[in-house]
């Protein structure tokens, strides 16, 4: 098997910043300067950018996106960055508003001439946030996803999907879940990421708790990760893998904490304003991240893409130095584990 130091690392464009805040000319530039290979990009940094570039249109328009999608390729050539993947394809599945169905179908046609400007082959789809106007019917979710990915294998080349398990999601929020899913859409491009913080943040972690644990955190973990070792074909479908970690909140989330939005569930409150960087204990971070990427990458043998997904109340920072300490941190972060793990 090959060492885990042959593992190419990316970084999501909104880990290095909020779009509202940092130009993605200098996130790039951050992220190939500290010496990753790929970036994720997001479709909110696309948006900002055609908003920049075509004002008129206010970003909004096919030619504005493709324009955006132009000038974001031409960053990552001049920056040595691979685009991984664009992401994300919010609350598709499941609908019960079938004309909205639809409308995100014509969307992402627009994605599919989006991430061929882009050079990248893969769009990434979140589980559901949404349980008003949903379903939770596997059979209308597998239906759902079905339908993009016989879309995908009509374009040339054809258009994987990675579908993730949101640890908020409104239907499906277990990394197992997820994969009954796509092994009963069954089609070659339709797999899923694995990301670590959202298996901690689903069966070990919990803000609101004043230890951070939920109960049977240790005993939920393991049985977790000892089903995805023993997945069978779990490597031929895992698309790529994200990593982050999350500070332990004290005190803990309830409704008089600084965080707290009445809106959203504890694991995305957590998630929105106090994510880490993998073996950032200095900054507070307690998740087993290493006990996760042990059975990914010596367990299951991924040796993919993987990529630092980490959100967080810094990513609004104005201070013009967020996108390179972002930027610095995960490639810290990276050497770290990978000296935890062993490089072989």
């Amino acid at each position: 098997m090959p060492s885990l130091s042959t593992i190419p690392l990316a970084i999501a464009t909104l880990s290095l910043g909020r779009a509202s805040v940092h130009e993605l000319d200098v996130k790039l530039f951050e992220a190939g300067k500290a010496g990753y290979k790929g970036v994720e990009i997001s479709w909110e940094d696309l948006v900002y950018v055609a908003k920049r570039l075509s004002p008129d249109s206010d970003g909004k328009t096919e030619a504005a996106m493709l324009q955006a999608a132009q000038y974001a390729r031409d960053l990552c050539d001049q920056n040595g960055l691979t685009v991984l993947v664009l992401q994300p394809f919010l609350n598709y599945e499941g609908l019960l508003d079938r004309s909205q169905h639809d409308k995100l179908i014509v969307k992402l046609k627009l994605w599919f001439q989006v991430i061929k400007v882009l050079g990248t082959d893969m769009i990434q789809i979140p589980s559901q946030m949404n349980s008003n106007g949903t379903t939770g019917d596997i059979e209308n979710i597998v239906a759902d996803l079905r339908e993009v990915a016989e879309l995908g294998l009509q374009e040339t080349p054809p258009v994987r999907f990675a579908y993730e398990a949101l640890s908020w999601g409104a239907h499906r929020d277990l990394w197992e879940q997820v994969w009954d899913i796509v092994l009963k859409v069954d089609l070659p491009n339709f797999g899923t990421v694995i990301d670590t913080y959202h298996i901690l943040a689903r069966v070990y972690g919990d803000p609101t708790a004043p230890n951070g644990l939920q109960p049977d955190a240790e005993t939920a973990l393991a049985t977790s990760l000892a089903r995805m070792a023993s997945t069978p074909n779990f490597l031929a479908k895992l698309f790529y893998v994200q990593l982050s970690d999350a500070e332990r909140l004290d005190p803990p989330l309830s409704p008089t904490h600084p965080y707290h939005d009445v809106a959203q569930k504890p694991a995305m409150q957590w998630s929105r304003n106090a994510r880490l960087f993998p073996c950032e204990e200095v900054r507070g971070g307690y998740l087993p991240v290493e006990a996760v990427a042990r059975v990914l990458f010596k367990d299951v043998g991924f040796r993919g893409w993987v990529s630092m997904e980490v959100f967080s109340r810094t990513m609004t920072d104005t201070d013009s130095a967020t996108p390179r300490l972002h930027a610095e941190r995960g490639i810290q972060s990276w050497k770290t584990l990978l000296r935890r793990l062993g490089t072989q």
